[in-house]
């Protein structure tokens, strides 16, 4: 699964996603960045 990295600035591919519901019941992802470590949150359907 890809994801934007804000400190990256790039698509990168998510390491360790795990699926999450947020506050507002949605399902989204959630993992880190293999280059910079940055915790990456894509929203969305949950895999």
């Amino acid at each position: 699964m890809e994801g934007y990295c804000m400190k990256c600035k790039e698509k990168r591919e998510i390491k360790d996603v795990k699926p999450v519901t947020m506050k507002n019941g949605k399902p989204a992802n959630e993992g880190t960045c293999p280059v910079c470590g940055t915790k990456i949150f894509k929203i969305g359907a949950a895999k």
